[in-house]
């Protein structure tokens, strides 16, 4: 398994999914550029989990939060003073370690061993057997400072998660929108934990993206909603590609939780590199809107128009992470097909997230009628969707790239389609080749964006 992954891995920087980032310096610890098929692939992801999660629900709106906010949400929020991982150094080797990784599995974090408090007894370093240093608490807010003087007064945090802006702005957004319990608001955006052990290519990083939603409702009914976003949450899995027998649903025990959370429930994948989270369901009570009323001093209660009731709202929380996202819908896509030195990749991406719809290829590059021909079916097609144009070597070596990249259709203009108007469509996943109209391309393709 640990094969794959740097066979995926090694895959995605040669065709321009993802690489490290400012390699020509060296490179920047667990930093990575999404590259031009990355990048389609990323937005693709964001933008379907958008179009679902959003612009087809009546009870969701959309936020787009500053990075940088106010260091007393930090405050209100637990952060400032809870937001930690407890840390020792190898007193031989120099090495670092976040002591929770040097425990025994819990059933919350079986792949860190993540413990609220360090082991009793001082375990030595993994790496070199030799003794380690007293456990000290290490903040993974990523800091800088706002304005030119660069003192206490000036810190400002990057935001460790996207959570907090929408209970901050909760008021606001309700207000504007006139909108009633239950509801949710919806944030996609970039989140910076300055932690210590990041790895794992894209699955764990200090700059990462999520997709996240706080849903909130009336105390009562929170078990129902609950059981609603965890269905929503299997349904856009499903969606995604990933097959459910490489997803394990794990309850977290209350020693494990989140002293806000009441429930939770993660969502783990079965990565090439072991099982670990791809995405998180919480049920956070009123946790967080009762504490930034508290210090902020605002009210923030919402008063149900039929019974003149005033009350905090309790908040349910679908979490995922859009890296990750990319990272498993990139595992359960890869495959290798035919034997031996036959042997190829096709990454059988969803069409929906693909970079590219399709592919146009004149047979042959030195024909100028196949080529114009071609060109006009490529300049088409590409007002509806990304399409690839690709005229190098054999047709053979054309299909094995686009597979590679998860292009689903292939299609070829040869010197049949000078007469009869028609072109070869091969399918990526079969590779089953069928002879199409050219005028019908769209509706064969299914105009799928």
């Amino acid at each position: 398994m640990a094969d794959k992954m740097e066979t995926i891995v090694s895959l995605c920087k040669r065709r321009g999914f993802v690489f490290p980032s400012s390699e020509i310096y060296g490179g920047l610890a667990n930093a990575w550029d999404y590259g031009p098929l990355g990048v389609e692939l990323k937005n693709n992801i964001k933008q379907a989990w958008w179009q679902r999660f959003v612009h087809q629900r009546d009870d969701v709106v959309g936020l787009d939060a500053a990075l940088l906010m106010n260091p007393k949400v930090w405050e209100a929020s637990g952060h400032l003073a809870n937001f930690t991982d407890p840390l020792v150094d190898c007193k031989k080797c120099k090495q670092r370690f976040r002591a929770d990784h040097l425990c025994p599995p819990t059933q919350a974090k079986p792949e860190l061993g993540r413990m609220k408090t360090p082991p009793p007894e001082k375990p030595v370093c993994p790496n070199c057997g030799g003794e380690l240093t007293e456990v000290r608490k290490f903040n993974l807010m990523l800091k800088t400072f706002l304005g030119p003087v660069e003192d206490a007064t000036a810190v400002v945090y990057f935001r460790p998660e996207t959570a907090q802006a929408m209970f901050v702005d909760f008021k606001q957004i309700q207000g504007s929108t006139r909108k009633r319990i239950p509801f949710g608001i919806a944030q996609v955006g970039k989140a910076f934990r300055n932690e210590v052990t990041p790895g794992n290519f894209i699955f764990r990083t200090r700059e990462f993206e999520q997709m996240e939603i706080e849903y909130f409702i009336k105390e009562g009914e929170w078990e129902k909603w609950f059981e609603h976003w965890l269905g929503e949450m299997k349904g856009w899995l499903k969606f995604l590609g990933i097959p459910e027998k490489d997803i394990v649903y794990r309850e977290i025990s209350a020693e494990e939780r989140a002293h806000y959370s009441k429930r939770t429930i993660d969502i783990d994948y079965q990565f090439p590199f072991g099982q670990m989270e791809l995405y998180g369901l919480a049920y956070r009570t009123n946790y967080d809107l009762t504490r930034h009323a508290e210090v902020s001093g605002h009210d923030l209660r919402y008063m149900d128009p039929e019974t003149n009731e005033k009350y905090i709202p309790h908040v349910i929380e679908p979490t995922w992470g859009v890296d990750r996202s990319v990272l498993a819908v990139l595992c359960a896509a890869y495959t290798e097909v035919g034997e031996a030195k036959q042997k190829h990749v096709v990454l059988k991406l969803p069409r929906q997230l693909a970079p590219f719809k399709a592919a146009v290829f004149p047979l042959l590059a030195n024909k100028p009628d196949l080529v114009k021909l071609a060109r006009s079916v490529y300049d088409d097609l590409r007002k509806h969707f990304p399409v690839a144009w690709d005229d190098r070597g054999n047709i053979g070596k054309r299909y094995f790239s686009q597979d590679e990249i998860g292009t689903p259709a292939c299609i070829t203009v040869d010197f049949d389609s000078l007469n009869d108007n028609a072109v070869t469509v091969r399918d990526r996943d079969t590779m089953k080749q069928e002879r199409v109209k050219i005028g019908e391309l769209m509706q064969y393709l299914g105009n799928d964006k």
